[in-house]
């Protein structure tokens, strides 16, 4: 089952949700036909959008939106905020091609904050599922819930056969005494064939899903901190407010023994071009990353 199918078979189960759009219908090309009324293109007005599903929201639908994701999180940043945030309502944001997905776009349609823009707003969920796999074990809880949230939409094919989602959980794929990888997002590939070159080298590696970032898994985060020699962290985001950002605020009143390291964009945007042309240039490839990590070591 993919994204679409799983929204509609929802939607079609339950009224309350509505499906809504700024004219980005990659993800629900189908959902008009399939449900009517229920779904609502706003045309390109991200704020719009936001502030009717909140007004829908209040009146006890459940509003699944889709947009890019820099314009979703940044353009829409006061109504999302103000509207969703302060309410507490239950608006699910769909962000489309998020961190390197948006790869031959230049800096203005670069999701590489949204993260951290996202977690900043009190109430809100964040949550990075690592392929489609993923992303369709993770929906059916996040969209039940009463809480807004933020997905980072990933729809792409992964090797990798997930475990059930539970929010608030990392999911555990190895763990290790060497260096610890952890990671979210279409990266989670990347870094589990890392992983598999490492262990070549002889190395103990711990790989985990960060696949919830809030919330998140601290307990799996100073576990993993206390066991490994070297703990990673690995995203297409900005150094600041992603994942390093919540690793270190978890950590820094908990002993451990290990020294973080971050693989992230550190003041700058990413260069553009194909993905694997910017996986390359940017040194996220799993050859790449491996190699810094054994620098590091």
């Amino acid at each position: 089952m993919n994204y679409e199918e799983l929204l509609v078979q929802t939607a079609s189960a339950d009224e309350r949700f509505v499906v809504m759009t700024a004219e980005n219908r990659a993800l629900v090309r189908s959902a008009p036909k399939l449900l009517g009324k229920r779904f609502i293109d706003t045309g390109i007005t991200e704020q719009t959008m936001i502030g009717m599903a909140a007004g829908l929201a209040l009146r006890g639908r459940i509003p699944v939106v889709h947009a890019l994701a820099p314009f979703l999180t940044m353009r829409a940043y006061e109504f999302i905020r103000t509207d969703v945030g302060i309410a507490h309502l239950p608006v699910k944001l769909s962000g489309y091609i998020p961190g390197f997905l948006s790869d031959g776009n230049g800096p203005t349609h670069q999701a590489i904050e949204d993260v951290a823009i996202m977690r900043g707003i009190p109430g809100m969920e964040v949550f990075c599922p690592a392929d489609e796999d993923d992303l369709v074990r993770m929906l059916p809880a996040i969209w039940q819930s009463d809480a807004p949230s933020y997905v980072r939409i990933n729809h792409k094919q992964g090797n990798y056969t997930h475990t059930d989602f539970e929010k608030g959980k990392a999911e555990i794929i190895s763990e290790g005494s060497d260096v610890t990888l952890l990671t979210y997002g279409f990266l989670f590939n990347n870094a589990l064939e890392a992983k598999q070159l490492l262990e070549k080298e002889g190395l103990s590696v711990g790989l985990v899903n960060m696949r919830s970032l809030k919330p998140v898994d601290e307990a799996c985060i100073i576990r993993c901190a206390a066991n490994s020699k070297l703990l990673v962290t690995i995203e297409d985001h900005l150094q600041t407010g992603g994942l390093y950002s919540i690793v270190a605020e978890t950590l820094v009143n908990q002993p451990h023994k290990a020294t973080i390291f971050p693989m992230a964009l550190k003041e700058r945007w990413f260069r553009p071009g194909s993905l694997n042309e910017v996986l390359a240039f940017e040194g996220f490839t799993p050859n790449a990353i491996a190699a810094t990590i054994l620098k590091q070591l």
